[in-house]
């Protein structure tokens, strides 16, 4: 995270002199994002109803906010079930904007290291494309058993039509309350919506009653992994660099807060470098191939290996709360049992 952003988020917190400042600019927000709803409500702008349901994961909050491992944890939940799943992403981070599915021999730049990390985890096809809509046509041609689309991102994205909404908030919770760029909000809040939608917040207990927004939020249990790997398959618990100071990479949307969950692991961190969310990594500082053990996540894996295959990926492992599971199951069984009756979100 940079020192601007760093900043931002921290003004964002409070209706300080600053924010009250921008905050008549974020009325013509506010005026965009009403306008453009209203011409989709009224049929003036085309909205996309595809043939299996869709389950959007996304967030009203600007800047990344940990929807990936939420995609992927939900996904490993319905393939469980036996359900076949699809996603589709922008492929945030990619060159072009082109419609194409993500295959094994797909590279970050042309899939996007979040896109690219879904299909190798999961195992499920993977379609790019800024035109959702297109994107979910693409996979459903090439992919026709699929019986049901997860969106990663795309709350506001009017044109694609979902069933089932996740909205995911961080330790930010709404912040001030004001839209961008007075405050950290993408829309308006509370947002209309006629679709079931569930909160879910990724912070302690006891800043969840603080911090959520109005209505029922679900708890997510974060945590990462006992061992990591890498690009060879080698698997190596993280006990065995307690003994060992150690180093570790995150170009991810807050770096510290995997450095934190790994010196919980009891590991010492000797060097941390912390770079943008998203960055290519392609230029790193020469101590990197200096043949030291690196940590990084395996977001970041997919774009080190290439150069660096020793790098080793530790997974962010992530649990969904039961009630949450049993609540979206059967809204989602709801759906499948019928071919009509879908509402416009």
């Amino acid at each position: 995270m940079t020192a601007r952003t760093s900043f931002l988020r921290q003004a964002w917190q409070t209706r300080s002199l600053l924010t009250w400042l921008l905050w008549p600019l974020s009325l013509l927000l506010r005026i965009a994002v009403t306008y453009r709803r209203a011409l989709y409500d009224a049929g003036l702008l085309a909205s996309h109803r595809l043939p299996v349901p869709v389950v959007v994961v996304g967030n009203v909050l600007l800047g990344g906010v940990g929807k990936t491992p939420i995609v992927m944890a939900l996904a490993q939940h319905l393939q469980a079930r036996g359900l076949r799943v699809g996603v589709i992403s922008r492929g945030y981070g990619r060159h072009g904007e082109e419609v194409h599915e993500v295959s094994d021999n797909s590279s970050p730049a042309d899939a996007g290291d979040e896109a690219l990390l879904i299909a190798r985890r999961c195992r499920v096809p993977v379609v790019v494309g800024a035109d959702r809509p297109a994107a979910g046509r693409w996979l459903l041609q090439r992919h026709p058993e699929t019986d049901v689309i997860l969106s990663d991102d795309g709350l506001q994205h009017l044109a694609l039509q979902h069933d089932l909404a996740l909205c995911v908030f961080d330790e930010r919770g709404l912040g001030n309350g004001w839209l961008f760029p007075a405050g950290p909000l993408r829309e308006p809040w509370p947002r209309p919506h006629q679709v079931p939608q569930w909160l879910l917040f990724s912070v302690p207990d006891a800043e969840l009653a603080a911090r959520r927004p109005d209505g029922q939020a679900f708890l997510l249990q974060r945590r990462l992994a006992e061992c990591a790997y890498n690009a060879a398959g080698e698997k190596r618990p993280l006990s065995q660099w307690r003994a060992q100071p150690c180093h570790a990479l995150a170009a991810i949307a807050k770096p510290e807060a995997f450095f934190d969950m790994l010196r919980q692991h009891g590991l010492q961190l000797d060097t941390t470098l912390a770079l943008p969310d998203h960055d290519p990594l392609t230029s790193l500082p020469a101590a990197f191939g200096d043949g030291k053990d690196w940590l990084c996540t395996e977001k970041d894996a997919s774009k080190l290996w290439p150069a660096y295959p020793q790098t080793w990926a530790v997974p962010l492992e992530v649990e969904l709360p039961a009630t949450l599971l049993a609540e979206l199951d059967a809204a989602l069984k709801a759906k499948l049992s019928s071919s009509h009756g879908h509402k416009t979100a």
